[in-house]
């Protein structure tokens, strides 16, 4: 009966070993991932934003040739004249929607910054919003368009053309639905129109160029987008759960959702090319997308610039105007949380950037339950519960063969104490008339192990998705618990998950092995310690999974006990 009590153990030590792994590259990565300082040098100016917000490229050649990308090399360049800065005056544009703060840059009608007013940087400051893109002296993440080609606006040597709207504040109004924003530019013998339509309750940033043709020559481009951004790593320093992955992500001919981690970016760049793709940077919670058109043969690339990490794509099929025509090219921008509904109607796969870990075909089904009982009862915490008895429910059975199996196989520690006893240092013989023993007791002893593995997988995928659940982020439940997703503040719930594993030992069998016995005495204040930092939800979840166990586990033991 050792090498099962062995097994069982050994699968806690190596769910906790794996649990200390996460943990220790997540504090790897939060110690050597500082905030990025830009660069004053020209070598590293020519692939970032300049102070004014204006950005010089190479000369981009054939707009018909996949070599429109401009150059990963290209900062190394001398040879690109530099504008002056300070000949150019700096503007935004600012756009207030229900669930968008957006900034604008004139310089190229660029996305400088993003805030969410309906999530909080914090759970107490309402009144600041989540910051998810911005343009400071610190950070840098931005989003770009331009268009490449013979009749691009970007072209070597000159700045990113400057815009001009109607106004430099734009706020949906009540009652509409639609917020569209025009930003102008005439250019040799084209009048263009880029345009940013705002949708309410939605965070998706409609980017389109119309352009018309006022010459006698054909007009064309490429529309080519950006996503730059630092290396800073928006992660909790204090708790000790798995970090949920950072890094950009895109769907390719090969796979269906490709992530790259900021260091891999810094060895080599990455290429592809696939129609009806996207190209994201995902966070714990949040995301930001590039979604082109549909139907349309995009190249994408992600590789390191300077101090910046770049992801961009190129449109392939250019956009043709004919003399005295009006044509239109465009893309969509994701900037917000991770909803998987929502996700799931923007484009194929972009709903795997939620990060339930290699358990997700478990994880997300548990998540549309919950999400089903929350829209019933109002609460993620209860959601919370009720999922959990749910899953209670469905183990039943398998809980109900594992806790007769423990309760006989504790009725029976003095039987086999006392054949240790009698046969001494003899090990074949008690293993011997210990397998005599269990058949005539018809115990089974795989009984008390193999329905907990069986539940393993369930564990460990719903802790992936109640880490992952944007919805949990700022919900409170009751009384002191004011956000399900970070750590209980008087550290309640853990101290409860404590306590009824301790309770739960009792209806054990105590191992014969001594050095066994200490350490199972010492799982219960080791995990109490690890759930201190765990999120208040899954802590939750373990203490009304362990209550409603300890009550299933007292009644069945009990009947056992009164049964012989």
């Amino acid at each position: 009966m050792n090498w099962l009590r062995n097994i069982l153990l050994g699968g806690i030590l190596v769910i906790t070993f794996y649990l200390f792994i996460q943990w220790n590259e997540f504090s790897e990565r939060n110690a050597e991932l500082a905030l990025s300082t830009p660069s004053s040098t020209a070598s590293e100016v020519l692939s970032q934003d300049l102070p004014d917000g204006s950005v010089v490229i190479p000369d981009v050649g054939n707009p018909a040739l996949e070599e429109d990308l401009p150059s990963v090399t290209d900062s190394a360049s001398s040879s690109i004249d530099l504008p002056s800065v300070e000949t150019r005056s700096y503007k935004t544009i600012e756009i207030l929607t229900d669930s968008l703060k957006v900034t604008l840059d004139t310089h190229g009608g660029d996305i400088l910054g993003i805030a969410l007013p309906h999530h909080y940087a914090k759970i107490d400051t309402p009144d600041s919003p989540f910051v998810l893109l911005e343009k400071t002296e610190s950070r840098t993440y931005i989003a770009t368009t331009s268009l490449l080609g013979a009749n691009g606006t970007l072209k070597k040597g000159k700045a990113k053309p400057v815009y001009t709207s109607a106004k430099t504040n734009y706020e949906m109004a009540d009652g509409s639905d639609v917020l569209t924003v025009d930003l102008f530019l005439q250019q040799d013998d084209a009048d263009i129109i880029k345009r940013f339509t705002f949708t309410r309750n939605s965070y998706l940033i409609n980017v389109e160029y119309i352009v018309s043709n006022k010459g006698s020559k054909v007009w064309n481009a490429k529309l080519f987008g950006q996503i730059k951004r630092d290396n800073y790593i928006p992660e909790k320093k204090t708790s000790f759960a798995m970090a949920s992955f950072t890094g950009y992500a895109l769907t390719t001919p090969d796979t269906n959702y490709k992530r790259l981690k900021i260091k891999e970016i810094e060895k080599e760049k990455y290429t592809s090319e696939i129609a009806n793709g996207w190209l994201a940077f995902v966070q714990h919670y949040f995301v930001s997308a590039w979604i082109p058109e549909k139907d349309q043969d995009v190249s994408y690339r992600i590789f390191k610039s300077g101090d910046l990490n770049v992801a961009d794509f190129l449109v392939k099929q250019a956009l043709v105007v004919e003399p005295g025509n009006t044509g239109t090219i465009g893309a969509s921008f994701y900037s917000g949380p991770k909803n998987i509904s929502v996700m799931q109607k923007l484009a194929p796969h972009l709903d795997k950037t939620i990060d339930y870990g290699w358990l997700w075909f478990i994880a997300k089904p548990l998540f549309y339950a919950m999400d089903n009982i929350h829209s019933v009862v109002g609460n993620w915490g209860i959601a919370i519960i009720l999922l959990t008895m749910a899953i209670k429910l469905v183990f039943f059975y398998p809980s109900a063969m594992s806790y007769r199996s423990m309760a006989k196989m504790r009725k029976l520690t003095p039987m086999i104490q006392d054949l240790k006893e009698r046969y001494g240092d003899d090990k074949q013989k008690i293993a011997s008339e210990q397998m005599k023993l269990f058949k005539k007791e018809k115990v089974n002893p795989l009984g008390g192990c193999l329905p907990i593995l069986m539940q393993m997988p369930v564990f460990i995928a719903l802790y992936w998705m109640i880490m992952e659940s944007v919805e949990l982020r700022h919900s409170p439940f009751y009384l002191w618990i004011e956000d399900l997703s970070v750590m209980d503040p008087y550290f309640v719930l853990p101290l409860l998950m404590g306590a009824s594993m301790y309770i739960q030992q009792k209806f054990n069998p105590t191992p014969p092995d001594p050095m066994q016995a200490k350490i199972m005495q010492m799982l219960p204040i080791f995990f109490t310690f690890l759930f201190l930092f765990f999120p208040a939800g899954l802590v939750l979840y373990w203490v009304v999974n362990n209550t409603l166990s300890i009550a299933q586990q007292y009644v069945i033991t009990k009947n056992i006990e009164k049964a012989g």
